[in-house]
Formats: structure tokens, sequence, C-alpha cells
């Protein structure tokens, strides 16, 4: 299951010009559970992007609660989410949302410059998450699935 998950996760990414198609599938496989959360399940939403105001043309949206970490806790909201067609127009939106922010986020445009997928990680990590643990998290399941991206790349 969960090479099948990268696989098609690491495809989208790349079909969507995401500059480490790699990161962005373990990104996903971390935001998503592996693509079995309600929310990508329902609506092809890998990486918890929330609805914003004006909607996002040509989205819908999904309201769910979460769990997000605030004041040292973990705290259970209620979120709008944005509602995506396929998983490739997720993949782009997340890219197109992070250079739309990188001006507001320091963190977005540090990502969007970095030299390798860790730094990657590590930058967007900083305001894309509450989890303080994300990037250690991403960079694991990369790690662990080093191989399988190896033979992803060659087949591209």
């Amino acid at each position: 299951m969960q090479q099948e998950f990268l696989k098609k996760a690491y495809e989208s990414a790349l079909s969507a010009g995401h500059i480490f198609p790699e990161i962005a599938a373990c990104e996903a496989a971390i935001e998503s559970a592996w693509g079995q959360s309600k929310l990508a399940r329902e609506a092809n939403n890998l990486f918890g992007q929330k609805q914003s105001h004006p909607a996002l043309a040509g989205s819908g949206t999904l309201s769910l609660p979460t769990q997000e970490f605030l004041h040292n806790q973990w705290v259970n909201v209620e979120a709008n989410w944005v509602r995506f067609a396929s998983w490739h127009d997720c993949f782009a939106a997340r890219m197109a949302l992070l250079k739309r922010l990188s001006r507001a986020y320091p963190h977005y445009a540090a990502a969007l410059a970095a030299q390798s997928g860790e730094d990657f990680a590590t930058q967007v990590s900083k305001s894309w998450s509450t989890d303080p643990e994300r990037a250690a998290k991403v960079l694991a399941i990369h790690a662990q699935h080093r191989a399988s991206f190896v033979g992803l790349r060659e087949a591209a």
C-alpha cells in the first residue's frame, strides 16, 4: 500500500511541476495518512490545504475537524478544506500556494530556493504545519523508501 501511494503521489507531483517530487510524495504520506484520511479520500487533498477566502477557483470545500498543535498542546478545531478534482491538481495548487505566500512566509521562500529535498522539507515544515516534528517525519519516510524512488526516477 505504501509503495503504491508513493508511486502515485510521486507521479502526480512530477506532472504538476513540483521541484522535489520525492519529498512532496513523502509530505503527502504524512499529511494524508498514506492517502487514508477522510480529507484525502473525499477531497483529493493530500496536504491539508485549508480553503482560502475567496475560495480557490475551481475547487469545492469540505468541512472536517482536525488537530493542531497550539500553545504546546494538541487541540481539536473545525476547518474548511479545499476539495480538489485530482491529486495532480492538489500538487499544482500547493506549489502555486507556496509561491504566492513566499513573500509573507520566509520559510516558503527558503523552501522554494532550496538546493536539496532535505532543505525543502525542513524549511517548508517550519510554516506549513503546527507539528514540530513534521520535517523529521517526512525525511524518515524518504530515507525508508529511498530505493523505491530510484526506480521511480529511472522509470520517469
